[in-house]
């Protein structure tokens, strides 16, 4: 019997803990809520009021801002410099960013950005890419700014992509391009190299690109000053470079 009175004494008082448990969470939530509501919310730690970009050119300020994930109004306090950073650098365009705090209000980015160095034509498709040869963006409106034109595919043909980037460094530190109304670099296998000049096919091949360039300069006074119409240049043989006119004979 008294066992009995036992069992049921503990039955009644779980029964109590459980109603006491769900009363004082409908207790706390409703302070809560009243808290919400009511009261004003605490202010941030040295409020961010001014967001400024330096060395931007090709990305505007509010795309930055948008990437860097800061809004107005936000701690400067709280604001983590590598978080911000992170978020900037998944831009391809943006190839290093300095992050400052500047009190009591202003946080100060320093971009350093890519520049266009050439157009890739993939499959129909025209992106800039960069010196290193990165894919900056897909150009699918307005007009198409005058640099040299890759064509290949970088994901295929990596190495003769590096070659093709790396004659047309070479290309633009001589001066070369700026004096050409038109470049197309054709990059598949490195050996395959080939450049259009001004509608003069060049099969360059692949290395000692700058000593190929002084020969082509050369060959195209003599076939200027000679009236030759030419349908290719090979440059790919050590220290010789061989002329197809247009008719008639190879020409070495």
């Amino acid at each position: 019997m008294k066992a009995n009175r036992l069992k049921r004494a503990g039955k009644g008082m779980s029964v109590l803990g459980i109603f006491r448990n769900i009363a004082a969470f409908i207790g706390i939530f409703t302070i809560a809520v009243i808290v919400y509501i009511y009261l004003p919310p605490i202010k941030p730690l040295l409020p961010v009021k001014h967001i400024v970009f330096i060395g931007n050119k090709h990305l505007t300020d509010d795309e930055l801002r948008e990437l860097s994930g800061v809004r107005a109004n936000q701690s400067l306090v709280a604001i983590s410099n590598t978080t911000v950073s992170q978020r900037l650098l998944k831009s391809p365009w943006i190839r290093s960013v300095n992050v400052r705090k500047e009190l009591p209000d202003t946080l100060l980015l320093v971009i350093e950005e890519a520049e266009p160095f050439a157009l890739l034509d993939m499959n129909s498709h025209l992106f800039l890419v960069d010196d290193k040869g990165k894919l900056l963006e897909e150009l699918k409106n307005g007009s198409i700014p005058f640099l040299p034109v890759i064509t290949g595919n970088p994901f295929r043909e990596s190495e003769g992509f590096s070659e093709a980037i790396n004659l047309a460094k070479l290309m633009n530190s001589k001066g070369f391009s700026s004096e050409r109304e038109q470049i197309e670099i054709f990059a598949g296998k490195p050996h395959e190299l080939t450049v259009t000049i001004d509608g003069t096919v060049v099969k360059m091949g692949s290395g000692k690109y700058e000593e190929k360039l002084e020969r082509l300069v050369a060959l195209e006074d003599e076939l200027m000053n000679r009236g030759i119409p030419v349908d290719y240049i090979d440059l790919r043989f050590e220290n010789r470079a061989i002329v197809k006119p247009i008719a008639g004979e190879v020409v070495e």
